[in-house]
């Protein structure tokens, strides 16, 4: 149910959210232009294997829909780990929203971001929403 959910809620999820759903793990360094070229060349194809991909999604999917605010998610596979935590409900609408810190760390590179997802009662479906 969770896995249909989370389904649900990437596949209605605007392009905007593209790094939330696909996080890529590079840095930018300072140096020479061929050392930054490298690290956006290269670096850009630095994602989560399936296995990670489906434990980050799945933590986001947890925290969205069940877990309380301040409550962390983490998960941990093949060297990657991570987590995500509401820290903020609140009702809209039609529904409501929960703000979501979630970090990645793959690669040697740590990656934290913030989302916002509206849960819609007419419809029944989640959705990304820009803030």
């Amino acid at each position: 149910m969770v896995v249909g959910k989370l389904l649900t809620l990437l596949a209605i999820s605007s392009p905007a959210f593209a790094e939330v759903e696909e996080p890529r793990f590079f840095s930018y360094r300072a140096g020479h232009f061929s050392n930054r070229l490298a690290d956006l060349t290269f670096g850009w194809f630095k994602t989560l294997d399936s296995e990670q991909k489906d434990a980050y999604n799945q933590s986001i999917a947890h925290a969205v829909m069940m877990a309380e605010n301040g409550q962390t998610v983490e998960w941990y596979r093949n060297d990657a780990s991570g987590y995500a935590v509401p820290v903020a409900t609140w009702p809209n609408g039609n529904g409501y929203c929960r703000r979501i810190h979630i970090q990645a760390i793959a690669y040697g590179t740590e990656k934290t971001m913030s989302a916002t997802a509206c849960f819609d009662n007419a419809h029944s479906n989640w959705r990304w929403v820009k803030q």
